[in-house]
């Protein structure tokens, strides 16, 4: 009796094993009957099925990245680039899902991943390779996830998000924009350098004028200084000599010394009788002055 008993329980779990099922919430569902679909998106929690009859199939509810790998695009100028992107995609009708792919995520992926590579084609094909690079990439982006999303829901998924990596030049492109981007800046800097040359001559130019116009003014007022101390020396000498004409021709002849006897070797050739040498012989200059000889 005790054997089976245990064999009853044995086979009651497994009945009540196969009669049963746990939907997780993160789960979609399909319940099938005799291979044909009965029932789909069941509530998360504990359910029954007829064994051998039904059978369920669970796919993932939650968000997943699809990773394209990298391909090759022609822009408007027939200049290949090579874009990485990827997609977040989910299943949004699983019988639709089901019936389009057999249930298998691998096809949908592969189709989805058709689907937005033709539309990342006839994008790029309307856009220059600057444009591309530098700030089209929302636009491209936009376009082809609007243009994916019904062929998209023909194959039960949601195109959820569409993002570009990275978008790289083949090898024989980058070298040559490299090359335009380096000519480019050294044309910029030359032309940098020309600017700073004719600023730099410019500003010479107008320092070297305006030097020359200061000494030109410093010399005249200088010159008219000299002029005006030149006068009033002479007027101060004028009416000091004036005073005494002794003092005057004693000073003129002192003058007339230091002037001549200047310097080692000075040889003079005159009659020692000259009125030259009257305050030499006399300081009071009484001889010359007198007439005596």
């Amino acid at each position: 009796m005790l054997r089976i008993a245990g064999i009853g329980v044995i086979v009651a779990a497994i009945v009540i094993a196969l009669s049963t099922y746990t939907v997780d919430e993160r789960e979609r569902v399909i319940l099938f009957s005799l291979g044909e679909i009965r029932k789909v998106d069941l509530e998360p929690g504990l359910h029954l099925k007829f064994p051998l009859i039904n059978n369920v199939r669970f796919y993932e509810a939650r968000i997943m990245t699809l990773n394209i790998p990298p391909d090759r695009f022609l822009t408007s100028e027939a200049k290949n680039v090579i874009v990485d992107f990827y997609a977040k995609w989910r299943i949004a009708d699983v019988g639709q899902f089901f019936r389009a792919t057999e249930g298998n995520e691998r096809i949908a992926e592969d189709r989805l991943a058709q689907i937005l590579r033709d539309g990342m084609r006839n994008e790029f094909a309307r856009f220059e390779l600057a444009e591309v690079v530098s700030g089209e990439r929302d636009t491209i982006m936009g376009a082809v996830r609007d243009e994916a999303l019904e062929t998209a829901r023909n194959l039960g998924v949601d195109l959820v998000d569409l993002r570009i990596r990275r978008i790289d030049l083949p090898d024989e492109v980058s070298e040559s924009v490299y090359d335009r981007m380096r000519a480019e800046r050294q044309r910029v800097a030359q032309d940098f350098r020309a600017r700073g040359q004719e600023a730099a001559e410019r500003i010479r130019s107008r320092a070297d004028r305006d030097r020359t116009v200061i000494l030109a003014n410093a010399y005249r007022d200088s010159e008219e200084l000299r002029g005006a101390g030149d006068a009033q020396a002479t007027e101060i000498l004028g009416t000091a000599f004036g005073a005494d004409m002794d003092f005057f021709t004693f000073y003129r002849s002192l003058l007339a010394y230091r002037s001549s006897i200047a310097g080692e070797g000075s040889t003079f050739v005159i009659d020692p009788s000259s009125d030259f040498f009257r305050y030499l012989k006399d300081p009071a200059g009484r001889e010359q002055a007198n007439g005596s000889p």
